[in-house]
């Protein structure tokens, strides 16, 4: 697909999750048909259970595939930005961390998600986060003013990756860490997988590469970048499991090429760091 075409069929699809009409990457609403909810994907996925009950009601869409606000050791006081905040979940669980004092920004470029984000913020009466509309590959956030960017499973479904790390390191302050949850993969994918569009919007299609993914956030400027957990990610996590299974008929794979494109797909969760005395703004 054309970068204009994936960005429209992303808003459109991520546009209906958010008016809980679809469920696309994650579950949500029913998740996926194999009868768990929402909560039982968010435990399996690293949130406890305190943080299911902390955030407003509506802001989880069962959506992700790790829990980088638990990754990024969030301090009081902070400025937190959330690349592809969707329903503001993460948002929300940031902003308990860093405090009155803190601050969180989410970023999204689905005006029905910054809708429902901004309504879940006023609801349960949060005063320390914002909602932007933006493209995560052209941030609505200025130079070095930022300690921490997370973001969860949305990176995958840009189509320029270089440019949205370049953005991380642009915004973040000297200093300033960068932990996200994201899908890539250990092989390349058959091209009917590849070229698939609800492959692609179910965060698969348009993932990279392991290395290629780690190359990107090393060129933005990062340093200290580590994996910090990798796990196959289940595909009835990641659409609902008709869908899946109509997209993976298309493609005509024998049994081998299935189990192997079932086992390529992982789920990382990684972290790297602006380097201390660096107050440019990256290669971008």
């Amino acid at each position: 697909m054309k970068e204009h075409d994936v960005r429209r069929r992303v808003r459109s699809e991520y546009g209906r999750v958010a008016r809980q009409e679809h469920s696309s990457c994650g579950c949500g609403s029913g998740c996926c048909g194999t009868g768990r909810s929402v909560e039982s994907v968010g435990l399996g996925l690293g949130y406890s259970a305190e943080d299911l009950g902390q955030a407003p009601e509506g802001a989880n869409l069962g959506l992700g595939c790790g829990n980088p606000v638990a990754l990024a050791t969030l301090r009081e006081g902070e400025t937190v930005l959330d690349l592809g905040s969707g329903g503001g979940f993460d948002c929300f669980l940031a902003a308990e961390r860093v405090g009155e004092t803190g601050r969180v920004i989410g970023v999204d470029m689905t005006p029905d998600m910054l809708d429902r984000a901004r309504g879940n913020a006023r609801k349960a009466g949060y005063t320390n986060v914002e909602f932007r509309l933006g493209e995560i590959e052209h941030l609505p956030v200025a130079d070095n003013t930022v300690d921490a960017v997370i973001s969860n499973c949305v990176i995958n479904l840009s189509p320029d990756k270089a440019r949205v790390f370049a953005e991380a390191f642009r915004v973040l302050r000297p200093g300033g860490r960068l932990m996200v949850s994201d899908i890539v993969l250990t092989m390349p994918l058959p091209e009917p997988i590849r070229e698939s569009e609800v492959f692609y919007t179910s965060c698969v299609a348009g993932a990279l590469q392991k290395e290629d993914y780690l190359g990107h956030i090393a060129a933005a400027g990062f340093e200290e970048i580590a994996v910090v957990g990798e796990t196959v990610f289940p595909l009835d996590h990641i659409v609902s499991e008709p869908t899946l299974a109509a997209a993976v008929a298309a493609a005509s794979l024998d049994e081998a090429e299935r189990r192997a494109l079932l086992e390529s797909i992982v789920s990382i969760k990684v972290g790297a760091r602006k380097p201390a005395g660096c107050t440019c703004s990256g290669t971008g």
